[in-house]
């Protein structure tokens, strides 16, 4: 049996790399010079690299390595399901027992009257999805000049076409364009943007913007709103209280479909099984990917309500999929590791145990001269770097240049911790242990030293003007 190992030494295996290995959201030719960091083995929450460091996976992966790493029942059920029935399609009025069994148990896991599940590859994959079933949803309801989407800036929602044209990232927007139909409203990040306003102000005043462009685009042009429950990727942009319920009073109100994007916030990483229980959401729609087979293997998926899914199936062939909608191998591997999930009562652990000592800790770094604040829901948490906390004020450099800089300083002291702009997030694994939690703690503290050391070294402690 021919067997992957790390049988190169560290600098052959980055020249391949670079040679051959094109990186998503890189500069290539940047990263070849550097040379990459080759991870070797996973435990837990630990990696290890090819020259045997022993590193603390801050980020769970991409958000995704919920149950941690090496868990070998996900490999033995790939196993079989491979020796019984390694593919078969969900089109032509086909199925199999992997996806129907799944299908079923996200049904039960999933809140209110989200029973239904079209199955995709990856979130982007299901965001697309998405969009063409809230079109042909309203086309078959007789309304099919509802086909505006409105989105949020800085969310993120994938980087294909159409995942990407719902995020509100513009460097992805950048490169290719987006798909019309798509706008974007006002983010609730009040660290940056809320000014003199209180949170719970700012907050409402973000919802409302909803409200003000589905007047301005006539409501029966809109066709949904989507959203995370946590903007993750935009920096773990935490909501103040009142933006949900403002949210969900307003597509109540007017009708349209919400859809929350659930690719991070899923599958027990706010200490609920959803963030949509966390914060009161009702979605018509749920987008599902990362936390559903903890990225063992590559799986996502729509999560439907009963009248859309009434609507859609009642009327004429959904002229959409995936040759790996579905697949076997992958569910039957996301079947296992939501077991795992529920045996080893891992959500409970997040909200009772995990949670609430990394909530103590995180919060104390609001001590550090370099930190402004500090927010965590879960196992998801971000901190603000200013050069004066009293005004939130903003770096003089450009965005990302100091958090670039506590990102390389802790990532030479063993832990993966990354930064958005200015802000450095974390989300590990949901099986982290107190003991570990302090690791984490006391590594991201000796980068933020290092780095406020380096900062004021090179006179980027200036706050903008």
């Amino acid at each position: 049996m021919n067997k992957i190992t790390n049988h190169m030494p560290t600098a052959e295996l980055q020249a391949l790399d670079a040679a051959h290995h094109m990186h998503p959201f890189t500069e290539n030719a940047a990263l070849a010079k550097k040379g990459v960091r080759i991870m070797t083995q996973g435990k837990g929450v630990w990696l290890t690299d090819s020259e045997g460091h022993k590193i603390i996976d801050g980020m769970a992966g991409l958000w995704c390595v919920n149950i941690g790493y090496g868990r070998t029942e996900l490999g033995d059920v790939a196993k079989a399901q491979m020796d019984q029935l390694a593919y078969y399609n969900t089109f032509f009025q086909t199925s199999h027992v992997p996806a129907i069994a799944l299908a079923a148990k996200i049904a039960e896991l999933a809140p209110g009257d989200l029973n239904h599940v079209f199955f995709a590859g990856s979130g982007s994959e299901a965001n697309d999805t998405n969009i063409r079933m809230v079109r042909r949803y309203w086309d078959i309801k007789g309304q099919s000049e509802k086909r505006v989407i409105i989105a949020r800036t800085n969310g993120y929602h994938g980087s294909t076409m159409g995942g990407g044209s719902l995020g509100g990232m513009s460097g992805i927007h950048a490169h290719g364009g987006k798909i019309a139909g798509i706008v974007h409203i006002g983010e609730p990040n009040w660290w940056a943007q809320g000014g003199d306003m209180t949170p719970e102000a700012f907050g409402l005043m973000r919802a409302q913007e909803l409200e003000a462009k589905i007047l301005e685009l006539g409501v029966e042009n809109v066709a949904a709103f989507i959203g995370e429950p946590i903007q993750g990727a935009g920096g773990v942009i935490i909501p103040p209280s009142t933006y949900w319920p403002e949210i969900q009073r307003i597509v109540d109100k007017y009708g349209i479909l919400l859809i929350a994007d659930e690719v991070i916030t899923g599958f027990g990483r706010t200490g609920n099984w959803f963030g949509s229980q966390t914060f009161g959401i009702r979605p018509h729609i749920m987008t599902i990917a990362k936390g559903l087979s903890s990225g063992y293997q590559p799986i996502g998926g729509s999560i439907v309500c009963d009248e859309v899914a009434e609507v859609m199936g009642a009327n004429g062939d959904f002229n959409h999929g995936y040759t790996y909608s579905g697949h076997p191998v992958a569910a039957a591997v996301a079947l296992e590791n939501l077991r795992i999930m529920q045996d080893e009562n891992i959500v409970e652990h997040v909200r009772d145990v995990a949670h609430p000592y990394l909530k103590a800790r995180w919060d104390a770094l609001t001590d550090h001269p370099l930190v402004g604040e500090a927010k965590l829901v879960g196992l998801m948490g971000s901190i603000a770097l200013t050069p004066n906390k009293a005004s939130r004020a903003k770096f003089a450099s450009e965005a990302g240049t100091v958090g670039y800089k506590v990102r390389e300083r802790c990532f030479a002291n063993d832990l993966i911790m990354r930064h958005v702009g200015d802000r450095m997030i974390i989300a590990p694994p949901l099986v982290i242990t107190p003991d570990e939690i302090d690791i984490l703690i006391a590594r991201a503290t000796k980068s933020l030293d290092e780095g406020y050391a380096i900062l004021k070294s090179e006179g980027l402690m200036v706050a903008a003007s």
